[in-house]
């Protein structure tokens, strides 16, 4: 199997919105590192994104929207998570919420509690990509487990080149700045839980 590169000034969103529709997974650029994404909605290609990671199984994968309303009909919008919504995004912020329906995302974006986790993205790619698919975007950091995030492309298909199970499709942006991962916090019943602290400091 090989991964198809793609240069991103040569990109035809539609095809890859067409691949992504059809479950391809694929390595994009994004506001922090290189993620690795599918179209959150697809079983067979959330599986592959874990087998590409070697990823634990119960280790939920978070996902990017290009707005709020995307995700509303999905958990329970509260003045909090607006509040949220007002001060930090689009931007390198994770929200973890409970869903309504633990069946509405396969397991793996869906975790085992219920809970899934989500961020309004500020990449312009990968926002309309989520938006052009009209699903979220599955948006895990582009690395095998125990790996260093990848910021480059000749890192990403290092990584890979000896893998069996490869991403199939690679848009290169080229080197992207290294900036920390998204902070992640978790809100339950009003109470925010910071559950990493990345580039975005959010007050409580």
């Amino acid at each position: 199997m090989f991964m198809k590169i793609i240069k991103q000034e040569n990109l035809d969103i539609s095809e890859i919105v067409e691949a992504l529709k059809n479950g391809a997974t694929i390595v994009y650029p994004t506001e922090t590192c290189y993620g690795l994404g599918c179209d959150a909605s697809n079983k067979e290609a959330v599986d592959k994104i874990f087998a590409i990671k070697k990823r634990q199984a119960h280790k939920s994968v978070l996902v990017v929207v290009p707005e709020v309303s995307m995700i509303i009909p999905f958990i329970s919008w509260t003045p909090t998570l607006q509040n949220i919504a007002d001060k930090y995004w689009p931007g390198a912020l994770t929200v973890v919420v409970k869903v309504k329906d633990k069946n509405i995302f396969p397991a793996g974006v869906v975790n085992e509690d219920g809970t899934m986790a989500f961020r309004v993205t500020e990449h312009p790619l990968a926002a309309e990509i989520s938006q052009k698919l009209n699903s979220p975007l599955v948006s895990t950091s582009a690395n095998i487990v125990s790996m260093n995030s990848p910021y480059d492309i000749e890192s990403v298909l290092q990584m890979f080149e000896s893998e069996e199970i490869k991403p199939d499709i690679i848009i290169d942006a080229g080197t992207l700045p290294t900036r920390s991962p998204s902070t992640v916090i978790k809100v339950v019943d009003e109470r925010i839980e910071i559950l990493r602290q990345g580039e975005v400091i959010v007050e409580k």
